[in-house]
């Protein structure tokens, strides 16, 4: 595993930069818990998720056990842990976990498509909006809402921060800087 779990993603906290998943084949175990550590997940059509290590006597400790509640609902994510059941690509749409089913050609055209999106937005803004989003999750709103988060000063003082509203005021096209 090494010190940033499966796949370099599993076990980094640190990630501030976006993450994006195509998924076309089978994602289970280790696998699924890769897909699960990203910010946005692509299925292919022929895509199967699933956390099988209860069937053979294991958990799926590498961070499954605990994003999957977090990301489809305790309910959701009981019945897949506890059964180690195998879901299609069209299940895991329904329970929230991809943004998206395309057919398996169109997956990696798919997924850098919102690459795309995410990189005509400010690098700083994104950055704040992870950030934010992440060190907010499972605390009071009003308590989420009071933090102090470092990406968001940086954003608050960078010339992006002019430069969006400006953009959008003189109707063009914004020129990021990131700084």
């Amino acid at each position: 595993l090494g010190g940033s779990g499966f796949g370099g993603l599993t076990s980094r906290f640190d990630l501030n930069k976006p993450v994006i998943a195509a998924v076309g084949g089978v994602a289970l175990g280790g696998g699924f818990e890769i897909a699960l550590a990203c910010d946005i997940i692509i299925a292919g059509e022929r895509a199967t998720f699933g956390l099988p290590e209860p069937k053979v006597g294991l958990a799926a400790l590498a961070g499954g056990i605990h994003r999957l509640p977090r990301q489809v609902g305790l309910k959701n994510a009981m019945a897949l842990l506890m059964t180690g059941r195998h879901i299609d690509a069209r299940e895991a749409y329904r329970l929230g976990l991809v943004q998206e089913v395309v057919a398996h050609p169109q997956l990696m055209d798919k997924a850098l498509g919102w690459a795309d999106e995410i990189l005509a937005c400010a690098p700083l803004s994104v950055r704040a909006s992870k950030e934010c989003a992440l060190g907010g999750l499972g605390r009071p709103l009003e308590e989420a809402m009071g933090m102090r988060y470092d990406s968001l000063s940086d954003l608050f003082s960078s010339a992006d921060f002019i430069e969006g509203p400006r953009a959008f005021a003189e109707k063009r096209k914004p020129e990021w800087k990131g700084s």
